[in-house]
């Protein structure tokens, strides 16, 4: 089966919480957005399908669409296609613990993408200025060592190991965790360079996944959107001091 991916076509963001996922498992997918209109893609493509008015309309990107269902949310994304995609354990008591830490990375997600838009989604960083200096403060002090902490600790308690998050294999939750990790030092450099020896798990599994020979060749293509200023991760000197 073909995947269709929505998503915006200039910024990692979301959806490359689930590209990671398709290019890891080596399936066929179309990123429908960054396609010309000529083939039937574009950001029109997208928005047609959001208000269509049918009842499983996503409100929002990323959302996938495989036959005659479209699924949106990433973590419910990957909850969706981690078992046809090889990309989490067999049973459900796995699949729901992966789901679970899909989840809490997705609230860490939240609060980076806050740290440069703590008032309105809808302002421009410059018209934020100060209170995201404060929001980004309180972030690298409390909660930044608050998440990573957590995900160290999942990993130090795996049974079957450190190299993973849940299980023996490579999942999605470990694939998220990847990007995660890249972007906290895309976005925050200084305080990650300061930070990184305690979570040498996190810092092993970020590498093992980088080494994976379909995410290496996605790492290396022109397929991966570098960061940039406009996603969730962004760099901004004055919020990492």
């Amino acid at each position: 089966m073909q995947y269709k991916l929505y998503y915006w076509p200039g910024i990692q963001g979301r959806g490359e919480f689930v590209r990671l996922a398709f290019e890891a498992a080596g399936a066929d997918y179309v990123d429908v957005a960054r396609l010309p209109a000529s083939r039937g893609g574009g950001v029109a493509a997208m928005m047609k399908l959001m208000q269509s008015g049918a009842p499983n309309a996503p409100l929002a990107p990323p959302f996938v669409v495989a036959g005659d269902e479209t699924v949106a949310q990433s973590a419910n994304i990957l909850a969706w296609l981690g078992p046809s995609l090889k990309l989490v354990p067999r049973d459900a008591a796995a699949r729901r613990r992966a789901h679970q830490l899909q989840l809490t990375l997705a609230d860490f997600v939240d609060e980076i993408h806050d740290t440069h838009h703590p008032i309105a989604t809808h302002l421009y960083y410059e018209d934020q200025k100060p209170e995201a200096r404060k929001y980004a403060a309180a972030f690298r002090k409390h909660r930044l060592p608050k998440y990573l902490g957590y995900f160290e600790q999942v990993l130090a308690r795996n049974p079957a190991g450190p190299a993973h998050m849940i299980g023996r294999r490579l999942t999605y939750v470990d694939l998220s965790m990847f990007q995660l990790i890249a972007g906290l030092r895309y976005a925050f450099p200084r305080t990650m360079a300061g930070v990184e020896a305690d979570y040498p798990n996190l810092v092993a599994l970020h590498e093992a996944v980088a080494r994976v020979p379909n995410v290496a060749r996605y790492l290396a293509s022109k397929q991966r959107i570098p960061f940039n200023q406009s996603g969730i991760f962004r760099h901004y000197p004055e919020l990492d001091r």
